[in-house]
């Protein structure tokens, strides 16, 4: 199970932070996005051998993960500056991220 900063906005994989999607995404919306970052993914795994092809699959990755705002502007609207791809120990949510577990919650 993936560790999730309390507000929600983040996952933590091995110490970094990762966003999330955007909460506020209608059901049909939010699916049919993720539906075309798969197709999108399968297409960059296709393409290893023609630049051009790759390039494109890429530009797809791209632009759903924008679409589902875990790149681009942030979803939210309080301010709060962006930590995404950022290790944990540099960011505001590094105390939370300790007090997970004795180790330093650094096993997650």
């Amino acid at each position: 199970m993936r560790t999730r900063t309390p507000d929600g906005r983040y996952f933590v994989v091995r110490g970094r932070l990762w966003r999330l999607s955007n909460p506020g995404l209608d059901p049909k919306t939010r699916d049919a996005l993720v539906q075309e970052l798969m197709a999108a993914r399968r297409a960059v795994r296709s393409a290893r051998d023609d630049p051009e092809a790759m390039a494109g699959a890429r530009a797809r990755v791209d632009a759903a993960k924008r679409n589902l705002g875990e790149r681009g502007p942030v979803w939210w609207t309080d301010g709060s500056p962006d930590y995404n791809r950022r290790l944990v120990k540099n960011t505001p949510y590094a105390a939370w991220f300790d007090s997970l577990s004795p180790s330093g919650g650094h096993e997650q």
